[in-house]
């Protein structure tokens, strides 16, 4: 059966994995080598010669990631970080503009501001929900756009085929972080990005084990650009991360109908509750772009956000929860509880805080695969903390970091 032809599911279990030659063993193998043994100078066998610039086990994930995108290349990275620097460096100079949606991940944002502008990239932070304020940011020097849809952690989505339209105009290159909604729900290659990122380590590994990115795309050009990172910079997982993401991706299209119920029941419980003030999620009827969500995504996807009002009532509910485990990262089978504007959002200004509607009394929720029926009664007990007016401990910061 032609690969292309098959449905998601059969992708993930086998795109870009066959059966190891030598022993026939089922999974493909961890090759842990830092090396390989030349035929003759020069000549390499199956063209493997470092691991930094190619590992059979990496090769079947950038495979099978892309196979799972649509797309036609994969290039796999230490971390979410380093394939978003990776696609700076493929695509910028110095003296090149980058638009870079408003509300990302709080070290994306880092990078920007205390990394690649000492490297002379200009860039802004633009509202992408707002197509005519990302019309109105372009500059001639305009060579990337970047936003995340659904965002990170306030929950907007941004029209991705619109944004490619105004790329093209523009001589620029789009690129998407999908980790969020995951193959399973957004393909945005199919709506015209030219590039996919993924941080792996959250739902495609699905298990909190590990870390790693992803970078898939279409174009030729910009994959060779991604490979001469790999092999230039050398921020590539190891074989066991790639095996360990393999590993995920072969349930992840029976994971996130799962993840995407469980919040769906969160949300019934968050949206009027007395203690709650606001519940972001675009599966509401009321969230400013629930239309375009339900275009372009499959389902709504297991991140939720929901104000409190304050830093002390978030901080307590997050002290609350029992089975919602205070955490950094999202995406494994198990639900985390997070306070973005102390924890992954800290680094960013409390202006631009303010002005992307991040708040300390924000929390986000990672929804996990629980039983249901046990991640309501936890949330509700949380919150009826809150109403008694439980104090926190008095030791401890409640885990933040």
């Amino acid at each position: 059966m032609d690969p292309a032809a098959q449905r998601f599911g059969t992708r993930a279990v086998h795109a870009g994995q066959r059966p190891d030659p030598t022993t026939g063993a089922i999974m493909t193998p961890i090759f842990q080598t830092s090396t390989y043994v030349q035929d003759a100078v020069g000549s390499p066998r199956g063209g493997y010669d470092y691991a930094r610039v190619g590992n059979p086990t990496r090769d079947a994930l950038q495979a099978n990631l892309a196979a799972l995108e649509n797309g036609r290349h994969g290039a796999a990275f230490s971390s979410g970080l380093a394939a978003t620097e990776a696609i700076i460096k493929t695509v910028l100079d110095a003296g090149d503009h980058l638009i870079c949606g408003a509300d990302v991940y709080g070290g994306v944002d880092r990078m920007l501001r205390y990394v690649w502008v000492r490297f002379g990239v200009a860039f802004d932070f633009v509202d992408t929900t707002d197509l005519d304020r990302v019309r109105a940011a372009i500059r001639p020097e305009t060579r990337l756009i970047h936003v995340e849809t659904p965002s990170n952690p306030t929950m907007t989505i941004t029209d991705i085929a619109g944004c490619a339209g105004i790329a093209r105009a523009a001589g620029a290159v789009l690129s998407v972080d999908n980790t969020f909604a995951t193959p399973f729900l957004q393909r945005p290659l199919d709506e015209g990005a030219d590039i996919v990122m993924h941080s792996t380590t959250k739902f495609l590994n699905g298990h909190s084990d590990m870390i790693g990115g992803a970078l898939l795309t279409n174009s030729d050009e910009l994959a060779e650009g991604f490979r001469f990172q790999q092999r230039t910079t050398g921020a590539v997982p190891g074989p066991f991360d790639c095996w360990l993401v393999l590993r995920g991706t072969k349930t992840l299209h029976l994971r996130m109908p799962a993840h995407c119920s469980n919040a769906r029941r969160v949300v019934d419980l968050l949206r009027g509750h007395a203690e709650v003030e606001s519940v972001r999620y675009p599966g509401l009827e009321d969230h400013p772009q629930h239309e375009l969500a339900k275009r372009q995504m499959r389902d709504f996807g297991s991140m939720v956000s929901f104000d409190l009002g304050s830093e002390e009532r978030a901080n307590r509910f997050a002290a609350s929860t029992r089975l919602f485990q205070l955490a950094e990262s999202l995406g494994g089978v198990e639900s985390l509880v997070s306070i973005p504007s102390s924890m992954t959002h800290a680094s960013v200004p409390e202006e631009k805080k303010k002005e992307i509607g991040l708040g300390p009394g924000l929390v986000r929720l990672s929804v996990g695969v629980e039983d249901g029926d046990d991640l309501v009664d936890d949330i509700t007990q949380a919150l009826a903390a809150l109403r008694a007016g439980v104090r926190m401990p008095e030791t401890g910061d409640g885990g933040l970091t």
